[in-house]
């Protein structure tokens, strides 16, 4: 047996796919016959579709996170439902429901960009990004999707500190602001290849940058420190430490949750959304070569 025969066999062995020949062909073609550059030819290719393989998967578990993540929405809804009075169940409700729409329309007009716009145009260390606005030039829709569910995550992170003393028209200027530039500044600074403490930087911050694994301080201390603010600055629920006319209650008047059973559900579904998407964070890790 030849050269050319012997590595013709090896590729069509190499697995069942009918593309193996072509790849074979392809190659023989490309180096007119020369042994050294089928073989090289015929690596070079096949070392390609792993590639797409593994950004294919990427990709898969980018969305099966994102939706993941998106459905704990349910479970801040059901959380905070259970823990106001009844009178206020459909105003928490809709502000969950405003948590999704504000977030999707900040972060397509703005958010996406300025937290990860142009990072695989420049090395650079910048503030936040400058394009893709209106999901503009090249975007990953899985990855864009995955970003977009944390960003509406740290938005309903907020919804609970709110609840019962918030109006519908500032909560939502609230959740578009903070999708659209709040947000975004933090995701940029961390998870950006542009930003001065990303991990993944040209030049790390200290050689290391810093390492937010699945959102502790990108997501979760942007929301409560923006729930901080927002409780500094609406004060307590009306009627729970003052009556009608300003005077002090000798004793701060309970608001119990209506629903312990909604409390219970929400806390499940966030438990477990939580858990099962760090795992999945793990799994993407592994494959972090991959350029998107």
């Amino acid at each position: 047996m030849d050269d050319a025969s012997f590595i013709q066999s090896l590729v069509e062995g190499y697995g069942t796919s009918s593309n193996h020949t072509t790849v074979y062909g392809y190659c023989s073609n490309e180096a007119e016959g020369e042994t050294n550059l089928i073989l090289q030819c015929i690596t070079e290719v096949m070392e390609q579709k792993q590639l797409e393989g593994d950004r294919n998967v990427n990709r898969w578990l980018m969305l099966f996170s994102g939706g993941l993540i998106f459905f704990m929405q349910t479970g801040f809804a059901m959380l905070c439902a259970g823990c106001v009075r009844k009178k206020n169940v459909q105003n928490t409700m809709l502000k969950n429901l405003l948590d999704a729409c504000g977030a999707a329309l900040g972060f397509f007009l703005l958010g996406y960009a300025f937290a990860f716009g142009g990072q695989d145009d420049r090395d650079d260390v910048t503030f936040i990004g400058t394009s893709n606005f209106l999901n503009t030039g090249k975007v990953d829709m899985s990855f864009w999707f995955f970003q977009f569910a944390f960003s509406a995550t740290a938005v309903t992170i907020v919804a609970g500190t709110l609840a019962e003393r918030c109006q519908m028209v500032a909560y939502l200027c609230y959740s578009i602001f903070l999708t659209g530039f709040v947000y975004p500044v933090a995701a940029h600074t961390i998870w950006s290849r542009n930003g001065f403490l990303s991990s993944t930087a040209v030049d790390p911050f200290q050689g290391v940058g810093a390492i937010d694994f699945a959102g502790s301080g990108v997501v979760h201390v942007t929301g409560g420190t923006t729930a901080l603010v927002a409780t500094y600055i609406l004060g307590a629920r009306k009627g729970r430490f003052y009556d009608n006319r300003g005077r002090q209650l000798e004793t701060p008047k309970s608001f119990p949750g209506h629903s312990v059973a909604l409390q219970l559900l929400g806390t499940f579904v966030l438990w477990f959304g939580c858990k099962f998407v760090q795992w999945l964070k793990k799994i993407e890790s592994v494959s972090n070569h991959v350029n998107y």
